[in-house]
């Protein structure tokens, strides 16, 4: 299954690591625009890296203009001792119930590891898909992909 930009969002509401509901898709309240990034496991080294990397950049990816949702199938109280541990201060959500069916109807679920794949998302205000990336499971994505989509997004 692939998700083509322009088209809307899959929605789906997961748990965070603090046990609230949030929602993803559909048109944003708040006005801003969703990155959505699945990434394989917790306490994992390049999974680890790459939200390092956004974490480090800030509002850049999670500020007035767009909100970061980190999304794996990791259960809520494993998300909750990584986020304290390495200082995430954005929304890990957990697929782990039914599991991967967020990750699943991006179409990034890997049955055959039983985790969510390296795919990121960009949503706008309105819900509608706007870009998307997808790596190899073994594979950082590189920070300066979301700056040129959330660049492209804005002109």
């Amino acid at each position: 299954m692939s998700l083509s930009a322009g088209a809307p969002a899959p929605r789906f509401v997961l748990k965070d690591q603090h046990g609230a509901a949030v929602e993803v898709g559909g048109k944003a309240p708040d006005g801003r625009s969703t990155l959505v990034v699945f990434y394989p496991f917790a306490f994992s080294s390049v999974c680890g890296s790459e939200l390092a990397a956004l974490r480090d950049a800030g509002a850049e990816f999670d500020g007035d203009r767009v909100r970061l949702v980190a999304v794996s199938c990791d259960p809520m109280h494993a998300l909750r001792g990584y986020a304290d541990q390495e200082g995430f201060g954005f929304a890990l959500l957990s697929d782990f119930w039914p599991h991967g069916g967020a990750a699943r109807t991006y179409g990034v679920f890997d049955e055959a590891r039983g985790c969510a794949g390296r795919g990121s998302f960009l949503i706008d205000p309105d819900g509608v898909l706007r870009w998307s990336l997808v790596n190899p499971i073994s594979e950082a994505r590189p920070l300066e992909a979301y700056r040129e989509a959330l660049a492209g997004a804005a002109g």
